[in-house]
């Protein structure tokens, strides 16, 4: 009777562990999130390393108009593009959206030179394994910085350029914020929270407000730190701080050749190393309503668009605003 009793206890184990494999049969890399279409996987060697990057790639609905990729920002996902899709396959675009290694889906090594050009040269690599030699590159956040690095290194793939409220429009070190190292970075983001996330996203991203929508994209980013790879990607975050910070960009955005659009919402206020500044240099970080049109002057043909009202992530904020400023621009 024992026997059987352990049986049947074995038996209730085994199912419930295998319903729980099915409802988390979207996890991949750590991140346990339904994305809104496919996820595919480009396999491929860096840094001695064996790394897949997830992917989508959305065919367009009705004549195609031609190729556009979206690179995610620092706390997002290639999911967090979702609204954006869903516009751009309406209007006739194959859309490509990479999570980068060390974030959401992709791998998470426990050791990576990050670096903008070894990011770029990997979302190439995708690019081309999969027959897209030339694209409107769109980025936001760190994507945004990113997309810009693609761009200058591959100017002949790159159809348009798109930067969202990219990070890198001024140089944080020149301005007087000190280099903190990653170990000091790792151990902030061991410490992270849904509280301090929706916090910081809230004063940052969205201009003070907040809306309940918004709480999906903070529980999609806690659900890494919180999961089996917790760990790694508080050190790949840690790590592409560190990218971000000493890596600036700004003075090549003058050599980018084709059109270009630069997006921004006035209030926005990201600046790395902002938490670990001075007092008397905090002030003078991270004024998108002055950076916006500032750069955009530096930059041959680009065209500049500003959101008085909004924050760091406009195209979460006020999607048809949004949305009606990118279309109208694109060919």
């Amino acid at each position: 009777m024992k026997l059987f009793t352990s049986l049947l206890a074995l038996l209730g184990v085994a199912s419930c562990a295998t319903a729980l494999v099915s409802k988390r049969g979207d996890s991949a890399n750590g991140l346990d999130f339904v994305y809104p279409y496919p996820v595919k996987s480009y396999r491929f060697v860096s840094q001695r390393k064996q790394l897949t990057m997830s992917y989508m790639d959305i065919s367009p609905a009705g004549t195609p108009k031609g190729n556009i990729v979206l690179l995610h920002g620092k706390n997002f996902c290639g999911a967090t593009w979702n609204a954006t899709i869903k516009v751009l396959v309406n209007d006739g675009y194959r859309v490509i959206v990479p999570d980068q290694i060390g974030f959401c889906k992709s791998t998470k090594p426990s050791e990576y030179q990050f670096t903008l050009f070894a990011l770029a040269q990997n979302t190439n690599g995708l690019l081309n394994s999969i027959g897209v030699t030339n694209a409107t590159i769109m980025g936001h956040s760190m994507g945004g910085m990113l997309s810009a690095r693609y761009a200058l290194m591959y100017p002949s793939q790159t159809y348009r350029l798109v930067m969202v409220d990219p990070l890198g429009l001024e140089n944080w070190f020149e301005l007087g914020v000190p280099y903190q190292s990653p170990d000091l970075s790792y151990t902030s983001e061991l410490a992270t929270t849904f509280a301090s996330l929706k916090s910081y996203q809230q004063s940052t991203y969205y201009a003070g407000t907040w809306d309940p929508s918004y709480d999906v994209w903070v529980n999609m980013l806690f659900s890494i730190y919180n999961g089996t790879l917790g760990d790694h990607f508080a050190w790949n975050m840690a790590m592409t701080t560190d990218m971000v910070f000493t890596q600036p960009v700004i003075d090549e955005l003058p050599n980018l050749k084709m059109p270009s659009l630069l997006i921004v919402g006035d209030k926005d206020t990201t600046a790395i190393g902002s938490k670990w500044a001075p007092a008397d240099i905090k002030p003078l970080l991270g004024h998108y309503d002055v950076l916006g049109p500032k750069v955009a002057a530096q930059i041959p043909g680009c065209t500049l668009v500003t959101f008085p009202l909004l924050g760091h992530a406009p195209q979460i904020q006020d999607p048809a605003s949004f949305h009606a400023a990118l279309l109208n621009w694109l060919p």
